[in-house]
């Protein structure tokens, strides 16, 4: 499977930067779209300290000081870190999982909008999929991951922590299309894993044939990997979509009937 190239940090530094000077200003000012005036007000700039971020955040600790040895399989576009290697929990905790920032936007997201159906592809340890299981614990949780032993460990996180999640490993490829046949829809839908353009694509056009008019579907590392960027312009173009929002790092895409029109925002965050 061949690799796609990354950007370089200098590359990145500099689309941030050309980013952070076209982007609105986070505070919503200036933004006709009500359903995005309200996602800035009462979910980028929530400032509540929710009951979860503390029980989640002790967990993420726990796990960056677990010595423990794992043998890695990384189907996808992998990170900064070499593939197919023998790594600590802790190794993986402090360069494979979502920070404290972007893993409490998911949490925000899920508490703001309520999805009844969560799916996340790409559970590394069960930082961010713990996120998204104590924002709605109604919610039916799914996550899917391909490399084994970190699946096996996860699934023994989400014992301890108590939460519900289900959790499918192996290739997305294999786990994906059957776990759609078995949903009557997907109301958010997390893409993390396997980072490239014909995989992100894919997978993509897989999520929306199970969307709905309310559902969301976040994208991470949307300006990392040159193919990812790539997938995240042909996705612009979907036709069921109606709104983007790009925060750099994260994409967002909604399917809402009341953007009359096409409309791709821009944020600061």
């Amino acid at each position: 499977m061949k690799n796609e190239p990354k950007y370089s940090r200098w590359q990145i530094a500099r689309k941030y930067l050309h980013y952070y000077f076209i982007a609105s200003n986070g505070k919503g000012h200036g933004t006709h779209s009500p359903f995005v005036f309200d996602f800035i007000k009462n979910v980028l700039n929530n400032k509540q300290n929710f009951f979860a971020y503390e029980k989640v955040e002790l967990f993420r600790q726990q796990l960056l000081q677990n010595e423990t040895t794992l043998s890695i399989e990384d189907f996808g576009a992998g990170s900064s870190i070499n593939k197919n290697l023998q790594r600590s929990v802790a190794d993986i905790a402090n360069h494979s999982i979502k920070s404290k920032k972007w893993a409490q936007l998911l949490f925000r997201i899920v508490q703001h909008y309520k999805p009844a159906t969560i799916l996340e592809l790409g559970t590394s340890l069960g930082v961010s999929t713990a996120y998204l299981s104590l924002a709605n614990p109604s919610a039916r949780v799914i996550s899917l991951e391909g490399s084994p032993q970190i699946a096996a460990t996860a699934k023994k996180n989400f014992e301890k922590l108590g939460l519900p999640v289900q959790i499918l490993e192996g290739n997305f490829d294999n786990t994906l299309p059957p776990i759609l046949e078995q949903l009557p829809s997907v109301d958010f839908a997390f893409i993390d894993g396997n980072h490239r353009e014909e995989a992100t694509i894919r997978y993509f056009e897989q999520l929306t044939a199970h969307t709905n008019n309310y559902s969301i579907v976040l994208l991470y590392d949307i300006h990392w990997i040159v193919g990812m960027e790539k997938a995240c312009h042909y996705i612009q173009q979907n036709p069921s979509l109606k709104a983007t929002v790009d925060l750099f790092f994260v994409g967002l895409v909604f399917f809402r009937e009341e953007f009359k029109e096409r409309q791709n925002f821009i944020i600061r965050f």
